[in-house]
Formats: C-alpha cells, sequence, structure tokens
C-alpha cells in the first residue's frame, strides 16, 4: 500500500471506529443477485447500451464497480452454490453440476456446508431470500421415495411427506424465505415455497398459451405442473415486496439487530415477461424493458432503506448469476445493436469470458467511498469471505474454501496494482475447469465449454477460427488479446504447463482460497 493510501486508509478507519463500534452497529446487508444479466447489460458498463439503467449507475457511481468480476459457473445451479458457500460447485460434487428441473434434489448445499445464513447468524443477523432459490430440493413421493429431476416426477410429490423441507433455505441458515425451487418462469415446478412448505401445492398444468408473447420473446417457458394463482408476469415485482416487507418487519420487531436480505431476481432470464407497467418504457424492445424493471426496482429498494432510515449503513452487494443467454444476446445484436456480453467472447454455459464475466457494483454509504472503478479480480464466491470480514467472524480453513476477502478493496485500502487474489478458478457448463492468473487465462478444454458454435445455427455467426486445432486446451493473454482469439496452448508452453499444475494443485489441495483469513471486523476497527 503507498502511503497515500495509508494515510486515507488511517483516517477513514477513525471515521469506522466511530460509526460502526459495537456489534449492534454491523452493517445491514442487501445482496441483489441477478439472473442471465450480462457484463453489457447495464448502461454504466456499457455505454452503447440500448436502453439506459439509471438507478443502478447510480449506485454504482455510490460506491464501487468492479470490471473484472466473475461468476464461479456460467450457469445459475452451480454459481448460486458459490453464492451460498463460497466455493465452487466440484466441492460438493467432485465435478461439474447441472441445473435443476422439475423436483430435481438433494440440495447442492450439503447439510455441514457452512452457508452464508450459517455464518452471518452466528453474528448475530437475521436473514432471509426471497426468489429464485435453484440450489436444488429433496422431494418424496407417496411411499417416501427421494424423486429425481424432470418435469414428470412434478406429478408424484406427496407435499405432506416433503415438507417442511430438509434442504430448504430454512434448513441451510436462513431464518425466513420466500421461493420458487427452480427458474421462477422457466422450469417447472411451479410453486411457491414459504419458510420450508408449500402454501399451494401443484395440481394443474401450466399452459404457454397463456402468456403474452411479447414480440416473440416468450422463448424457453416451459409447460408443466403448477399451483392455482401462481403468477409468471409479476414474478420480480413480488420477490421485491417479500424483500421490503422482510425488512421492514424486521426492523420493527428486532430493534439492535443486523439484518441480510437476498433478492434473487430472475431478470434477464428467459422467457422476458416484464410486468406491465414496465412494458414498451425503453427503446430496447421487451428485453430492454425487462432489464429496465429491475433498475426500477434496484432504485425503489434503495429509497426503502433510506426511508427506513437505514440506508447509510447498509451494504448493497449486486452481481449476477452468470453471462447473458444466447438467444438474448442474438436478438439483442442483431436487433438493437447491443451487446449484453460488452464485447466479450462468449455468452451463458461458455468458458470464454462473456459466460461468466459480469457485473459487480458495492454501496455501503458508510464505508465505502464514491466514485471508485476496480479493475481488482473478483469472484462471486468472494462474497462470502468479504461480509465474514466485515461482520467479524474469522473462517476455518475447511470453509468457504474459494473465497477471498474483497473488503479492503472496497474500503479503498488496496491498491489498485496489489491484487487479492493471485488466482480465480471458473468452471462452464459441462463443469470443465478455467483459471486466471493475472493476465493469462487457462481453459482446460477445447471449445467454448458449453454451447455448440458448429450446430447451433444463430450461433454460427459468431463463430472465431481456432487457430491451434490440434490443442487439447486453450490459453490466452487477455491483455493482449481480450477477444480470446489467439490460442497460444503451443506457442507459451511454459505459461501453459504452469498454470495446468497450478490448476491440478488448487483442485487436489481442496480450496483456493488463502489459509488463516483474519477477518477486519468493524467492530475493532480503530
Amino acid at each position: 500500500m503507498n502511503e497515500s493510501a495509508m494515510r486515507y486508509g488511517i483516517l477513514l478507519l477513525s471515521v469506522l471506529a466511530g460509526a460502526c463500534g459495537t456489534a449492534a452497529e454491523l452493517p445491514h446487508i442487501v445482496i441483489i443477485y441477478t439472473d442471465d444479466l450480462g457484463f453489457g447489460d447495464l448502461s454504466i458498463y456499457n455505454p452503447k447500451a440500448a436502453y439506459k439503467t439509471p438507478r443502478i449507475d447510480r449506485m454504482a457511481r455510490e460506491g464501487i464497480r468492479f470490471t473484472d468480476a466473475h461468476s464461479p459457473s456460467t450457469i445459475c445451479s452451480p454459481s448460486r452454490y458459490g453464492l451460498y458457500s463460497g466455493q465452487q460447485i466440484f466441492r460438493s460434487t467432485g465435478r461439474g453440476g447441472g441445473a435443476f428441473e422439475g423436483p430435481g434434489g438433494p440440495s447442492y448445499l450439503q447439510s455441514g456446508t457452512l452457508t452464508l445464513g450459517d455464518m452471518l447468524r452466528a453474528k448475530g443477523y437475521r436473514i432471509g431470500v426471497f426468489g429464485k432459490w435453484h440450489v436444488g430440493l429433496t422431494w418424496y413421493d407417496d411411499v417416501g421415495k427421494r424423486l429425481g429431476g424432470g418435469f414428470a416426477n412434478a406429478r408424484l410429490i406427496n407435499y405432506e411427506k416433503s415438507t417442511p423441507l430438509e434442504d430448504g433455505p430454512n434448513r441451510r441458515g436462513f431464518d425466513e424465505s420466500y421461493v420458487t425451487p427452480n427458474c421462477p418462469t422457466t422450469d417447472p415446478l411451479y410453486i411457491y415455497i414459504e419458510n420450508g412448505m408449500v402454501p399451494v401445492p401443484a395440481t394443474i398444468m401450466h399452459k404457454r398459451s397463456n402468456l403474452p408473447n411479447l414480440d416473440g420473446w416468450l422463448w424457453d417457458n416451459d409447460e408443466g405442473f403448477m399451483s392455482v394463482g401462481y403468477d409468471f408476469e409479476n414474478a420480480d415485482k413480488m420477490f421485491y415486496q417479500k424483500t421490503v416487507d422482510f425488512i421492514t418487519n424486521h426492523l420493527d420487531r428486532h430493534k439492535g439487530r443486523p439484518f441480510c436480505a437476498v433478492l434473487c431476481t430472475q431478470i434477464a432470464h428467459a422467457p422476458v415477461l416484464p410486468a406491465e407497467e414496465f412494458r414498451g418504457k425503453t427503446d430496447g424492445g421487451p428485453r430492454g424493458d425487462f432489464v429496465w424493471e429491475l433498475d426500477v426496482l434496484v432504485g425503489r429498494l434503495l429509497d426503502k432503506l433510506d426511508e427506513l432510515g437505514v440506508g447509510e449503513n447498509t451494504l448493497v452487494l449486486f452481481s449476477s448469476d452468470n453471462g447473458p443467454e444466447t438467444v438474448h444476446y442474438h436478438r439483442m445484436r442483431q436487433e438493437y445493436g447491443h451487446n449484453a456480453a460488452g464485447g466479450w467472447r462468449g455468452m451463458k454455459r461458455d468458458g470464454w469470458e462473456g459466460g461468466h464475466r459480469v457485473p459487480f457494483i458495492a454501496r455501503w454509504p458508510r464505508a465505502i467511498p464514491a466514485g471508485q472503478v476496480s479493475k481488482q479480480m473478483t469472484n462471486t464466491t468472494d462474497i462470502f469471505a468479504t461480509l465474514a470480514s466485515a461482520v467479524g467472524y474469522e473462517l476455518k480453513d475447511e470453509d468457504a474454501r474459494d473465497s477471498y476477502d474483497m473488503l479492503p478493496v472496497m474500503l479503498g485500502l488496496q491498491a489498485e496494482d496489489d491484487p487479492v487474489r493471485p488466482y480465480m478458478l471458473t468452471q462452464s457448463f459441462r463443469g470443465e475447469f478455467q483459471i486466471r492468473q493475472g493476465e493469462w487465462k487457462y481453459l482446460d478444454h477445447k471449445g467454448s465449454g458449453g454451447n455448440d458454435y458448429d450446430r447451433d445455427g444463430i450461433l454460427q455467426a459468431y463463430r472465431l477460427p481456432e487457430l491451434a486445432p490440434d490443442a487439447p486446451g486453450q490459453l490466452y493473454n487477455l491483455k493482449a488479446d481480450p477477444g480470446e482469439t489467439t490460442n497460444l496452448y503451443f506457442k507459451e508452453s511454459e505459461k501453459r504447463k504452469e498454470l495446468q499444475a497450478l490448476l491440478s494443485k488448487l483442485k487436489s489441495s481442496g480450496r483456493s482460497a488463502p489459509k488463516g483469513r483474519k477477518p477486519m471486523g468493524m467492530e475493532n476497527i480503530r
């Protein structure tokens, strides 16, 4: 840390000492976790976006915006495991992890794994999660047999035998929850789960024809079993309201205790179904309107925190679970000149940057200096250790094994040329690995690791020539070649071997995070 940064840090710490001197003054926490929102889907990240996102842009200007942030996986379920556990999915499954459909389970969050909820509750927090859960749930049929995934098995669920859910949010560290088991508007089972119970079981079939097909954007809305009254079009408005109700009730009934609310919005997952009040509000078509809905709801939530008198001391984190969906990426480029991946190669499911480089914003007016833009490399798994550091929880070495503490960066105490992370793991759709070390990136597989650019008609337009067709993997220098166009697998064999050895070590050692992590702990800052 240079001398000016150190002087600034001492000044900041002295301010924080008066603001956060006791455990009762720990920050409130809100995590807004979006779905299939690409690096280029916010106007503050993409000045050429087909629409504006003024409230999220303002949030970024009031805090810190990361430009080298990544999801742990290129699909939703494994990334959500990373958020809640601070670990890559192979720590749970041994390799990769698919996205659940129907009554898929059991949970990737295994019993005995320290979760984000467990950690925060140990420091006195009440924590709630609202929206898309999608890390797997255990369901049973009439004879007590555990059901596998698949839409057909949704008909076989015995709700009395299955609830309260043995591996739902309330058994994984959360005090309150109102969630859907899978993607709220894509994958049956279409039900709501409240605190481990199912108020209205699925008894009828959802028909796609009952929903508006806004300019053909109803793609990927699967028909299947659902509960009476299930609302596809207003899903995010409802999840927002559940979040606000949790916060409001907490401040009324649990004075002196901090809260953490996790809002898992479905935007911008397929199908594109913005609520009626947001339709036609942008020049970006239905998907632009969908992201506009997200922007408005984020703004309303920030305003609500201020109205309730807790905005100054609430740490709000905003990120996405992976890059943009293929059809969304294609249509937005072709019809609106909008690059949802922000110019990076690839999209959802791909191991290339567009599949996992995502927006990441943090705002905490009392502690995070405004106007910061950081190029520090970070991963969604880092949210775990960062929050542990803020609340003063000392992680054991076996906990959150892929999580680094980014709090010094957020507080402006870490120089940009002093990287927190010496390396980073990500995994693509099939569980294949990518590893970053500084400007170097090694992909331990051929091709995208996800989408088939040879077979998928709409993706053929984005296929690039393979300059090292015999290479079993890929090596890129992102500083010289941010588009991942020139595979240096053979030309830079020493660097490739170095990264292959590092990847093997990180996989076999059981962790990629450092040992002996010590929290900053706001109550200890003087």
